[in-house]
């Protein structure tokens, strides 16, 4: 079975192709397919049978969790059509080898074939064993939560980068499954395998770290292609502000505001997946830049943050990130979502100008609004500002909190020996805004950094015997 040896153009995205025993090309795998296993080959073709298919068709289901809050799983299967004709729920600590007990699993296999149910939504993160046991008893589809979010995602990317960044968060996420599947065919729990079916299976694995190498690589350029932007956009004065929050609190309806665009606004999750950015509608100095990114959403593994790395970052590389909080949410969820969307800008960046702002004023009440911008400014403890881009209530306050949290920089140039380029590079795109790059018989890294930040990048480049000095007014 030969390798994937290309992932075309857009429209036309594949994981590879695969070839017969004899050298025939079979059919590619596209990119809304998943794990194909052979079976036994015969001299005149190969039958596939799909273990993990993606994009399923599949309206009616049923919810499984172990605990109570089963709230944002029913609003993300809702974005995605899927029709829940019932919730099971089971109080647990700690999941079992079916998730569930074996008691409630008998009553979800009932209820599943009473009514013809063909999908199965966990509320949690399924270990690859739990999976193949939940599916082998049940006799259906079972998605994890991060597989719903993966489905969703899919069906929202758009442009090469966010298909290419689903594309990598997939193969991220089937390689343990595949690993499982391997150990299970060497066991001869998988009939239909016979001699060469663990040889399918480990290079199939092979397969999705090629996918993997090669999806990672392109990223690379376009972010690189992204970064050039970026840099000619700081030469020329312009300062970045990124619109950050969890997903469909109204950071696609700010952008149009803050822009004058009229792009369309979807009312569900997810409907930005690549970053959109626009210039300020206003002629004022300086000129600003406003980035739309995508959605958080809570406990996210970390390998599927950084499958989207590249437009997450649009948050660290910002001068300022507008922090959205939907107000209609009730105080519990805007308190959850408000806390783990500061957890996850700080990760991308440890200092960081955040302005907080409740989005959807308007569809509260004057009592209801001051109520909850006191609890919100308590929780957080960090001012915020109600506004609504129906209304135009406080977006000129929120326009003018921009722009006194421009930061005052200083400018520094530093020369760096090629041999010690990589480390230090990165430590200073983390921590300063680089504006420029040039080469010369070193590499001279020219950016701009708080006050406070500068004695330590003096600090650490004299401590390392790099020369810097200061330039500009």
């Amino acid at each position: 079975m030969a390798g994937p040896d290309r992932i075309p153009a857009d429209d036309g995205l594949y994981a590879g192709s695969c070839k017969g025993s004899t050298g025939e090309s079979e059919r590619p795998i596209p990119l809304t397919d998943s794990i194909f296993i052979k079976s036994a080959p015969t001299p005149l073709h190969f039958h596939w049978k799909v273990y993990m298919a993606w994009g399923i068709n599949i309206v009616d289901s049923v919810i499984v969790s172990i605990k109570k809050d089963v709230a944002e799983l029913e609003e993300l299967t809702k974005s995605i059509g899927y029709d829940v004709k019932k919730v099971f729920i089971q109080i647990r600590e700690k999941p079992t080898p079916f998730y569930v007990g074996r008691g409630k699993m008998e009553e979800i296999k009932n209820f599943i074939e009473e009514n013809n149910i063909k999908l199965v939504l966990v509320n949690d993160a399924l270990r690859p064993s739990q999976w193949f046991n939940m599916e082998k008893y049940l006799g259906v589809t079972v998605y994890d939560r991060v597989r719903i979010i993966l489905e969703i995602f899919a069906d929202r990317a758009k442009r090469r980068e966010g298909k290419l960044q689903v594309k990598l968060a997939k193969l991220t996420y089937e390689k343990p499954f595949v690993r499982e599947l391997f150990h299970r065919v060497k066991k001869g729990e998988k009939p239909g395998f016979l001699a060469g079916g663990e040889y399918v299976v480990a290079d199939y694995y092979e397969m999705i770290k090629r996918q993997t190498k090669k999806i990672r690589e392109e990223l690379k350029k376009i972010a690189l292609e992204r970064d050039i932007r970026r840099m000619e956009r700081k030469e020329s004065g312009f300062y970045l502000v990124s619109i950050a929050g969890y997903a469909n609190a109204g950071k696609s309806s700010l952008l149009n505001y803050l822009t004058g665009e009229k792009r369309v606004v979807e009312d569900r999750v997810f409907s930005t997946l690549s970053t959109k950015t626009s210039r300020f509608r206003e002629n004022r100095h300086p000129p600003l830049l406003f980035t739309d990114t995508v959605g958080f959403i809570k406990d996210l593994p970390h390998w599927m943050i950084d499958a989207f790395h590249s437009t997450l970052e649009e948050i660290a590389l910002a001068d300022v990130v507008i922090l959205l909080i939907d107000s209609s949410d009730s105080t519990k969820d805007m308190k959850e979502k408000a806390m783990s969307s500061l957890k996850e800008i700080y990760r991308l960046k440890e200092t960081v100008k955040i302005i907080v702002a409740l989005s959807k004023s308007d569809l509260l009440s004057e009592k209801e609004i001051a109520a909850k911008t006191e609890e919100t400014r308590r929780i957080l403890n960090h001012p915020c500002i109600p506004i609504s881009t129906l209304t135009e209530r406080n977006m000129d306050v929120l326009i003018n909190q921009v722009y006194e949290c421009l930061p005052q920089f200083s400018r520094l140039r530093i020369e760096i020996p090629q041999d010690n380029a990589d480390g230090m590079l990165e430590w200073l795109s983390r921590k300063t805004s680089v504006t420029r790059i040039s080469q010369n018989n070193a590499l001279i890294v020219e950016l701009e950094c708080s006050e406070r930040m500068k004695e330590r990048v003096v600090g650490k480049c004299k401590k390392s015997g790099f020369a810097v000095r200061e330039y500009g007014a």
